[in-house]
């Protein structure tokens, strides 16, 4: 049961939740689960259909704009619709509709373990005619540019008249609300029609955006089981096609849709479309969903994580982790958007969530899946170093804070452009990937150029100050909490960015000096330069307030008052949306772990009383407004032994989206929290660490459960980790033997491992 996300909820209300919930996505495709014969109001509805990086450009608007401020946004656009099927019944063509008429039993499934989602009706129509109504549908990993649908329909005590009529719209447009930020607001009508025609059964729309001038095109095709008349037409900016049969016997009707793009396929979209369409044809739904299985086989048998104890737990995690999955972008132009495909919240920009929330369960389960994210940022490193002379310096790349295809497109830069530890994040997903995989020629491939231009950066931006390097006028992780000098996040992961570039560089220059050369004379790079990183990275300063033995979130975060929580409403949360920002700058109040984070990705900078008393103080100053926040104070919680509140916190990550409980899935899924989870359980509960000195491990068991087992990759092996009430079990499922740490115990891989718990 706990591969199945089941639902039998009708109320209208939560459409929008469930629409969020059922999205399926491929990384190039995605499609929100909407009905497909519509809902009565509209206005319930967010029907949306997304590729990847696939983005028009809007006009940023200022009240007052300066230099350097971005003019232009990026925007993921809502393409073209083709998830329509409607269904009519009898001569009296009664439409099919969850509200109208009598719904006698209904079940929504989606189904992580065979990719696809299902929708069972049995519906008496207000007439009284009886059928019994499934829909099936699939955004395929096999065919990238595939989405296909099913419909079954059986009659109970109809056997009469049936119309189907399936749509292809390009006429559409994204979702807006001016009153949430965190939704886009204007710029709606993003797509213009080019062409609609109807080929023989063949129907297709080819749209393209406003500004970008990017093309989309799909092509769409049908089949039926049975005899049946059909008509095609075009109507306006869209194709119709009405098939008519009778319901004699039950009838299945499939529709397969195929979506190309300039972004990947160049141009002369439609006949691209038209022959990949041609070519799957032939597939009906049930054998793609065969492929489709596969697929998601090899995904599980790398990845799965077993909760012993608790169902409703291991339903959220396998959620999670197959939504993710669906979500990650899988060639040099897309990433992960904050919402993946799943909802246009945040515009479908891309963030350092990838990085620091995202990328660890792929380098850990799908290293190659990482490799291509990764290659991602390097596609926009000109782009980075574009801005970074924006912002006026010389040399380095300052990563954009969000973004689709490379331009800053954050309007608001105290909490946006100012927050230039996304260059160091990247570099620390890059260190994160070599050593768990041992890739050494990624370096050679295109690894070192983003190291070497993220470590430039940090001396532009920082200077020496009494013998040690600072870095003034940042934003950390915490966006309620900006424009200050030394932030402890960002020194000591630019100390990490700055460190590792001399490392590589000297790497490189020792063991591929033909590599090393071109990079070095393609960049213009002089080994003083790399002198410089290492001078930096050694007397990087680190802010320390002795009396309280913690690490300062920056140089002016204790001066501040602390916040009035007792006195704050439960309905003024999140903050960011009953208070002015200045306001909140003014105050000891965190929006998310910001030094906790940092004690977390480098634990080795500080003792473990200092990363303690850290924990302890920041812990009753944040708000844990932004979702990737629980998940990391359950990491750290459970690093210092508090498995209770580590368990509490990660509670709150585990089912956000499935209970909603920030109120706000419907814009999609927070994809960088579902990271959250997978890493609050590998991390957190299993302890495990990725550093140079070699993996490790220190598992803990939750109280709440019996056990649980995960599995990960390391250096081409795939290990599995079994925490029991007993003890823990390693064993080396694939792969060759590694060695691995234990609670500070050397191992190796060549036997099962077994060892009491601790």
């Amino acid at each position: 049961m706990t591969w199945t996300y089941k639902t039998s909820e009708l109320n209208p209300e939560s459409l929008l939740l469930q629409e969020s919930l059922f999205a399926l996505a491929n990384g190039y495709l995605g499609v929100r689960g909407n009905l497909e014969e519509g809902s009565e109001n509209h206005g319930l509805s967010i029907r949306g259909s997304y590729i990847n990086a696939f983005y028009d450009e809007t006009e940023l608007h200022y009240g007052e704009k300066l230099f350097a401020f971005p003019e232009i946004q990026e925007k993921l656009v809502n393409i073209i619709d083709a998830q329509t099927i409607e269904l009519f019944f009898g001569a009296e063509e009664e439409r099919f509709s969850l509200y109208n008429g009598e719904v006698i039993e209904f079940q929504r499934k989606l189904h992580f373990d065979k990719g696809y989602s299902e929708r069972t009706i049995h519906w008496r129509s207000p007439l009284g005619k009886e059928v019994v109504i499934t829909f099936k549908r699939l955004v395929s990993f096999t065919y990238r540019e595939l989405f296909v649908q099913q419909v079954a329909v059986e009659g109970i005590n109809f056997n009469g008249p049936v119309k189907i009529v399936s749509s292809l719209n390009g006429d559409v447009a994204n979702y807006t609300n001016p009153n949430d930020p965190r939704v886009g607001s204007g710029h709606a009508k993003l797509l213009k029609v080019l062409d609609v025609k109807v080929k023989k059964d063949l129907q297709t729309v080819l749209c393209e955006t406003s500004a970008s001038r990017l093309q989309v095109a799909c092509s769409t095709k049908h089949w039926i089981s049975k005899h049946a008349t059909v008509v095609s037409k075009v109507h306006l900016d869209q194709t119709i096609a009405v098939y008519e049969t009778n319901l004699e016997q039950p009838l299945v009707f499939e529709k397969q849709s195929i979506f190309t793009d300039t972004r990947r396929h160049g141009s002369d979209l439609i006949k691209k479309g038209e022959n990949l369409l041609l070519a799957v044809s032939p597939f009906r739904f049930d054998a793609l969903a065969e492929k489709q299985q596969s697929i998601l086989h090899s995904f599980w048998q790398a990845s799965d994580i077993e909760i012993e104890g608790d169902q409703r737990l291991q339903e959220g995690i396998r959620f999670n982790m197959f939504h993710l999955f669906q979500s990650a972008g899988r060639d040099d132009v897309s990433n992960i958007a904050a919402k993946g495909l799943s909802g246009e919240g945040y515009e479908g920009h891309y963030f350092w969530d990838t990085e620091i929330y995202m990328l660890p369960f792929f380098t850990l389960t799908e290293p190659s899946l990482a490799k291509s994210l990764l290659r991602y940022r390097y596609s926009i490193l000109e782009g980075a170093r574009e801005r970074a002379r924006e912002m006026g310096h010389k040399k380095g790349a300052l990563y954009p804070w969000r973004t689709i295809a490379g331009k800053e497109c954050s309007g608001y830069f105290p909490a946006g452009t100012a927050q230039y530890h996304i260059s160091a994040d990247v570099a620390y997903s890059y260190i994160q990937y070599y050593l768990a995989t041992k890739d050494s020629g990624f370096w050679s491939e295109f690894g070192a150029e983003v190291l070497f231009e993220t470590a430039r950066l940090w001396l532009e931006v920082g200077h020496s100050v009494e013998g040690t390097f600072r870095v003034d006028a940042v934003t950390g992780p915490d966006e309620y909490t900006c424009i200050v000098n030394n932030n402890y996040y960002t020194n000591v992961m630019a100390k990490y960015n700055l460190h590792w570039a001399a490392k590589v560089y000297q790497y490189l220059k020792a063991t591929d000096p033909s590599a090393f050369k071109e990079i070095k004379q393609r960049i213009c790079l002089e080994e003083t330069e790399v002198d410089a990183w290492t001078w930096a990275a050694d007397h990087m300063y680190l802010p320390y307030d002795s009396q309280r033995k913690i690490n300062p979130q920056d140089d002016s975060f204790l001066q501040k008052e602390i916040w009035n929580f007792t006195e704050t409403p439960k309905e003024h949360y999140p903050l960011l949306l009953h208070y002015h920002p200045l306001t909140l700058y003014r105050y000891q109040v965190c929006k998310q772990a910001d030094t906790v984070l940092a004690h977390f990705l480098l634990e080795d900078e500080q003792d473990f009383e200092t990363i303690k008393a850290s924990y302890e103080y920041y812990e009753k100053v944040t708000t844990h407004d932004s979702s990737l926040s629980s998940c990391i104070f359950s990491i750290m919680a459970a690093k210092l032994g508090d498995m209770e509140k580590a368990y509490n916190y990660f509670m709150e990550t585990a089912r956000l989206d499935l209970d909603n409980t920030h109120g706000n899935t419907k814009d999609g899924l927070h994809m960088a929290n579902m990271g959250g989870t997978w890493m609050a359980i590998v991390y957190g509960f299993a302890g495990l660490r990725i550093k140079e000195t070699g993996v490790s491990l220190a598992p803990r068991l939750p109280k709440h459960w019996t056990g649980y087992t995960f599995r990960f990759q390391t250096e081409g092996s795939t290990l599995e980790v079994k925490v029991e009430q007993q003890g823990v079990r390693l064993r080396k499922l694939t792969g060759a033997d590694v060695s691995i740490k234990i609670y500070g115990e050397d191992y190796c891989t060549s036997e099962p491992i077994y060892i009491s718990l601790q």
